[in-house]
């Protein structure tokens, strides 16, 4: 009887490599990576790694990221009162216009549009409980024992 082969299990399926990119794309989106650091986390060529990414995925890997960026600057867009260039930066794009331009292409507006098509980021600012709780309390005591100077 020939031996059976069994599961090495120390062999990790290529598609939890091309995982490993797109969380670290995920993770780091604001800072300055690419392909090569992608291809890194990955364990494959750039080459290879930018097939199999978009085989799999259906986007380069590229692609993902901006994505990843343009919708985080979306959501600051909706959120706060940032100005563009900072919410740019912030995502880790260096060009407010090639932002501006993408912005366009993906949302259908430019950033100052899109943000104007919602409420005013003032309407979102939430205020934390503890917060309104301390600024709530009297500002004196009414209790004589916290009046009382120490005798020490």
């Amino acid at each position: 009887m020939a031996p059976v082969d069994r599961l090495n299990t120390n062999v990790v399926p290529p598609a939890r490599h091309l995982l490993r990119a797109k969380d670290l794309a995920d993770a780091h989106y604001a800072e300055p990576i690419g392909v090569a650091e992608m291809a890194r986390a990955a364990r494959l060529s750039q080459a290879h790694f930018s097939r199999e990414f978009k085989r799999t995925f259906g986007e380069s890997p590229h692609q993902y990221l901006l994505t990843r960026r343009l919708e985080r600057a979306a959501a600051l867009l909706r959120t706060t009162d940032w100005s563009v260039a900072d919410i740019c930066v912030g995502v880790g794009l260096s060009s407010v216009g090639s932002f501006t331009t993408s912005f366009g292409r993906t949302f259908g507006k430019s950033p100052t549009a899109y943000r104007e098509s919602f409420p005013p980021a003032s309407a979102w600012a939430r205020v934390p409980g503890c917060v309104a709780r301390f600024y709530g309390r009297p500002k004196h005591s009414t209790f004589r024992e916290d009046s009382r100077k120490d005798a020490s």
